[in-house]
């Protein structure tokens, strides 16, 4: 028997502000107790991989609360199927931070490290990308949404889904070539999600 979702979001919210929260708590480390010799000035300069890391991470992590945010408006009901889908999707999310970790780390490393602890990177992002994906296919397919729900609309949220982990790939790629500009995409890819969408809330009161 399908239950509400609200407990769902309510959950999924948590996690995801535990994880952004956990990120400028991460920050921490980087502040005035660790200069040397060359100044705050220079530690602030010597520690640009982990602010570059914390930005692009904390975008992602935002156009995925505000995606999922947007999604679940439509999920009316859940069934097990569903729930075992969003805790994959929040098992991702709760590793980009390492991953951001990591990526900043060895972003100034040898070419190998960059490109695993890019590729570990963008699997924390692919993942989330393909089970927010499986979460809105099972939802249509059980008619766990809206009754009201216009079909095309549902339809059309669904092709903007699946536009992320292509664009992920293609970004990904990047990072054989130049993993700044690969990181700068995803920056790019997380801009162009905040435009308003199919399924998205309006920008202004009805």
């Amino acid at each position: 028997m399908a239950r509400d979702a609200s407990r769902v979001e309510a959950f999924s919210d948590a996690v995801i502000a535990i994880v952004l929260t956990l990120m400028a708590v991460d920050l921490l480390q980087l502040g005035p107790a660790r200069t040397d010799e060359s100044g705050l000035v220079g530690a602030l300069r010597h520690e640009w991989p982990a602010y570059l890391a914390y930005v692009i991470t904390f975008a992602i992590v935002g156009q995925v609360w505000l995606t999922h945010h947007n999604m679940w408006r439509y999920v009316v009901r859940v069934d097990q199927v569903l729930l075992v889908f969003n805790l994959a999707l929040l098992l991702f999310v709760a590793a980009i931070p390492f991953a951001a970790d990591l990526l900043a780390d060895h972003l100034r490393g040898s070419t190998a490290d960059q490109r695993l602890s890019a590729g570990l990177y963008v699997s924390a992002v692919l993942g989330e990308a393909l089970f927010f994906n499986l979460s809105w296919w099972w939802a249509r397919r059980r008619s766990l949404l809206h009754a009201d729900l216009d079909p095309r609309l549902a339809r059309a949220v669904a092709r903007r889904f699946l536009l992320g982990p292509l664009l992920y790939l293609i970004a990904f790629a990047f990072v054989f070539v130049n993993p700044i500009l690969s990181l700068s995409l995803y920056l790019l890819l997380v801009g162009l999600y905040l435009i308003r969408g199919p399924g998205d809330l309006p920008s202004y009161a009805r």
